[in-house]
C-alpha cells in the first residue's frame, strides 16, 4: 500500500468512527428519539382504542369477561422527557403530554386501527364537555357562532 492510500483508508476510518461517535451521543447520552407508549384512556371523554384480551391467548387475561377490555390511546415523546423509572411503580408519574410541545397523543380512528383493535363507542351522547357552549343559529342570516373555551388540537 503506497502512502496515498494509507492516508485515504485512515481518513475514511475516522469518519467512520466519527459517524458511530455522534449517533452513539445522540441516541444514547441524550436520548433524542420518540418512544411510543399505549398508555390508559376513559373513553367517556377521549377516542380511545380497545382490545380485548382473549384468556385461550394469554395466561394474564382475567377470569372475568368485564375486565378482559382496556381502553388506550398512544402517546409518542421524546424519551428524554419521559422519566427513568419503573412504570408499574406507585411514585413514578404517569405518562402524560402535558406541557410537552414534542408529545404527541393518536387517538382511536378508523384509519389507524391493527389487527384486534376497535374504537371504543360512548353509548351517553347527552354528556357534553363543561366549557363547550352553543348558541342559536339563525339559518335565514347564514351565520353560525360557536363558541367554545377548548383548545383546538389535531
Amino acid at each position: 500500500m503506497d502512502t496515498k492510500s494509507k492516508v485515504l483508508f485512515f481518513i475514511f476510518i475516522l469518519m467512520i468512527l466519527a459517524v458511530v461517535g455522534v449517533v452513539y451521543y445522540r441516541y444514547v447520552i441524550l436520548r433524542d428519539y420518540y418512544m411510543q407508549a399505549q398508555v390508559e384512556c376513559d373513553p367517556q371523554t377521549e377516542k380511545c382504542f380497545m382490545t380485548e384480551c382473549d384468556p385461550a391467548d394469554d395466561s394474564e387475561c382475567p377470569a372475568n369477561p368485564d375486565e378482559r377490555v382496556s381502553y388506550y390511546k398512544i402517546i409518542e415523546k421524546k424519551a428524554y422527557a419521559i422519566p427513568l423509572c419503573d412504570p408499574t411503580d406507585k411514585s413514578c408519574p404517569p405518562l402524560t403530554c402535558a406541557g410537552d410541545l414534542s408529545c404527541h397523543e393518536t387517538f382511536c380512528d378508523e384509519n389507524n386501527l391493527g389487527d384486534g383493535e376497535a374504537c371504543a363507542i360512548t353509548t351517553d351522547t347527552d354528556t357534553v364537555a363543561p366549557d363547550v357552549t352553543f348558541t342559536t343559529v339563525d339559518v335565514s342570516t347564514s351565520t353560525i357562532d360557536i363558541t367554545s373555551d377548548m383548545p383546538v388540537t389535531n
